[in-house]
């Protein structure tokens, strides 16, 4: 198969869920809901092309170098596929998120399990269905997938909102967020915030990673900007953990630090990094640091 095989090129903009605050009912969206785990990975289109493999971000970056094993999986579709999923990492049958953050050597030294859960089709050689309702979309998906690579994956799904609440409840452990809700009935149309819904345990948000705090081997708290542009100094003081993950991403990111009379050194990040932080809200919120997102 050659390029007229394919009708979609990167990059597309990706569909994004809008946050709810309650599980909808089966007839709380147009067409019926469909119920899917929330994954905890990395957000990416995969597109098999006739000389390569792209596995593009939410931003545009293509992640096939980082992720070879899933680009090699995703080669093995018909020249023209677009999927729509997450790359995922599991430790001891748990996600294991902080495992993407790592560098591919670290990953294949530990011989880290990956694979790429699909949650959506996009295209099909020769064939843009973007337009179809998800529920037809859903059914192109099974097919497309049929006889696809171990690693790449259908998203575990359900239209049956009592089996839902079990999994919203049950699956925690595993490390599952929560769930995205989707319209049956929707096309994929990145803008539509009617279409998918995602409800958490925890309510927390993205934000991008001005600046550390303290020592670059040891940080005590991250400068985050939030999607208003106000920026905030993480509270309180980051765990162990948390101040590894953060000196380890941004050891070749820091720039040339100043001192401030109250918070000490301050190291400028100077490549995009996004964090997960939690804001509370109020005349002057408060934000705690969860964990880094990568520069996805």
């Amino acid at each position: 198969m050659g390029d007229e095989e394919v009708v979609m090129w990167p990059p597309l903009e990706v569909m994004r869920p809008k946050r709810a605050a309650a599980i909808p009912p089966e007839d709380g969206m147009p067409g019926g809901v469909q119920y899917t785990v929330k994954l905890d990975g990395f957000r990416a289109l995969a597109f098999s092309l006739p000389r390569r493999v792209t596995l593009q971000s939410r931003s545009g970056r293509d992640l096939a170098r980082d992720f070879p094993t899933i680009a090699s999986a995703v080669a093995t579709l018909p020249h023209g596929t677009v999927l729509d999923g997450e790359i995922c990492a599991w430790v001891e049958g748990r996600f294991a998120f902080e495992q993407l953050l790592r560098s591919r050597a670290a990953r294949d030294a530990d011989q880290v399990a990956l694979a790429y859960i699909a949650f959506d089709l996009l295209a099909l050689p020769g064939r843009d269905v973007r337009g179809l309702p998800l529920s037809q979309r859903w059914d192109l998906l099974e097919g497309a997938l049929t006889h696809a690579a171990p690693l790449i994956q259908r998203v575990l799904a359900t239209e049956d909102r009592a089996v839902a609440l079990d999994w919203y409840e049950g699956l925690t452990a595993a490390g599952v967020e929560g769930l995205v809700c989707r319209s049956l009935a929707s096309h994929y149309r990145p803008g539509d915030a009617r279409a998918w819904v995602k409800v958490r345990h925890s309510d927390t948000t993205d934000a991008s990673v001005v600046a550390v705090i303290g020592p670059p081997t040891r940080p005590q708290a991250v400068v985050v900007e939030l999607a208003d542009g106000r920026r905030k100094v993480t509270v309180p003081r980051l765990d162990a953990v948390q101040a590894r993950q953060v000196a380890a991403a941004t050891a070749d990111r820091l720039g040339s630090a100043r001192t401030d009379p109250d918070l000490g050194p301050v190291h400028p990040v100077t490549e995009r990094l996004l964090a997960e932080v939690e804001v509370r809200t109020g005349r002057d919120p408060v934000v705690r640091f969860v964990r880094l997102r990568g520069e996805l």
